[in-house]
């Protein structure tokens, strides 16, 4: 998508003109507010669409709606007549303009029909054929997140693309890792270090290197030499611009560190686990293949927290499943044994962390009784505010970064959220790893200074899920 320009007003002809397919306005309900200057029209199928996912059980609804509410009030009251032609789009940022809003007709006529018209994704292309064919002069490009759809677009000659807005890098291998590993030793490459004790922590400040790069608040450092380090604030009169604060960490301590008697199996669980049971951290992004240990961790943490060090009140645990929100409400029985189905990897690792008992399935049965876990679906998390609560949302990579940040704004003073999610299995239409909600919270809280992640390696789960991850 092109860049705002700062004209007041951009002729027709330098316009493009954006047709949005449903699937961009549930993915981002502000979709139409992203195109600057040119020109958005929604097909009417999309609306009729939109109408029917609005009040539906399924996670979806309410991105459903805000996008309806939102081409409602740009609308307005313009008339028929305007609508057709495009109503302004009126923006708070200062400075960018306006670009226009039309609701398109389903009235291609047959000598432009490209395709059969049984289903909606080919009546919307054949109707940007027609608004093609009626301006040949002008540029129409559809946008939408499903990929045949695209295809088909591209087989009948249109422009056809993924909406790309709020996508913060193009490949996830770039994404950051919560560790950055020094070949060598690190005290090799140093030639000056301050060394100190603050607030019973050893930090040692020494100028940036290539080799860390940019690394964020709470990102770890470490060498072949077995020394880790955090990355901490800034203190005052620290030089930004050229020098790194990390605060040292005993290896062996956090190795043998446990939580709820789990005690973690390599260094990036050891390192993950610091950051779980870290009292000034909010925030807490796990990520990493099948196996790896990210919902064992988590739980360990929390039951860890929450009833032997009492900081928070309750521990809310739920997960994006596709189909989920879709069947809960066909499911007989409570919420929780609604939700016990889908919650299964949750009280697998439960049991996990009993397995040495004389009997794991009471001391399951004890944990959930005494332990105040509840099982929600992420249809109860919206629109709601936890005080002093620790959520655990599972299967983060399904979610949309609209959702993403839907949820995440529902820690209320007091709270911690653990995100987990494994971006090589997602089960959502039109999210990718690129798209997923997980890589959009990976960026933007990269830089917060109450908040970590760590990209789990390994698969500890067993030697043949470890063969089947590399191998299958």
């Amino acid at each position: 998508m092109q860049d705002a320009v700062t004209l007041t007003s951009v002729p027709p002809s330098h316009q493009t003109t954006y047709v949005l397919d449903s699937n961009v306005l549930i993915h981002d309900p502000n979709a139409i507010l992203n195109f600057k200057e040119h020109k958005v029209v929604i097909p009417i199928i999309v609306l009729e669409e939109l109408d029917k996912l609005k009040n539906g059980k399924q996670i979806i609804a309410a991105d459903c709606r805000q996008a309806i509410r939102l081409i409602d009030s740009i609308v307005g009251k313009a008339s028929p007549e305007e609508i057709e032609q495009g109503v302004p789009i009126h923006r708070s940022d200062k400075g960018s303009t306006e670009g226009s809003l039309s609701i398109q007709m389903n009235n291609s006529p047959p000598s432009v029909v490209m395709l059969p018209t049984e289903l909606n994704d080919n009546r919307i292309i054949n109707d940007v054929c027609h608004l093609k064919h009626q301006n040949p002069d002008r540029s129409f490009v559809l946008v939408t997140k499903d990929i045949n759809m695209r295809l088909k677009a591209r087989g009948c000659g249109l422009m056809a693309e993924d909406y790309h807005s709020d996508q913060q890098i193009a490949d996830v291998k770039y994404l950051p890792r919560g560790v950055r590993e020094i070949e060598g030793c690190l005290w090799d490459r140093i030639h000056q270090v301050e060394t100190l004790q603050h607030n019973g922590r050893t930090l040692h400040k020494l100028p940036k290197l290539e080799a860390f790069g940019n690394p964020a608040v709470n990102e770890f450092i470490t060498d072949q030499q077995d020394f880790v380090g955090k990355v901490v604030p800034y203190q005052p009169g620290d030089d930004q611009d050229s020098t790194l604060v990390l605060q040292h960490l005993d290896r062996n301590a956090l190795l043998n560190r446990k939580a709820w008697g789990l005690q973690p199996l390599d260094i990036y669980q050891a390192m993950a686990l610091h950051l779980l049971l870290d009292p000034d951290i909010q925030l807490v992004n796990l990520t990493g293949p099948a196996g790896s240990g990210k919902t064992i961790l988590a739980l360990a943490a929390a039951i860890e927290m929450t009833v032997t060090d009492h900081q928070f009140r309750r521990i809310i645990v739920t997960r994006s499943t596709r189909g989920l929100d879709e069947d809960i409400g066909f499911l007989p029985g409570t919420e929780a044994e609604k939700m016990e189905p889908w919650l299964g990897a949750i009280t697998d690792n439960l049991e996990a962390l009993h397995s040495d008992d004389e009997s794991s399935r009471s001391s399951v049965e004890y944990i959930l009784d005494r332990v105040p876990i509840h099982f929600k679906s992420l249809n109860y998390i919206r629109g709601r505010s936890f005080q002093n609560s620790l959520i655990i949302i599972d299967e983060c990579q399904n979610l949309t970064p609209h959702q993403m940040k839907t949820i995440i704004t529902r820690a209320g003073s007091g709270s911690k959220v653990i995100c987990l999610g494994n971006l090589a299995q997602i089960d959502t239409p039109y999210l990718n790893p690129v798209s997923s909600g997980l890589t959009y919270l990976t960026q933007r809280f990269r830089h917060f200074e109450h908040g970590g992640m760590i990209h789990l390696n390994g698969v500890p789960r067993s030697e043949l899920a470890a063969f089947a991850e590399t191998n299958l």
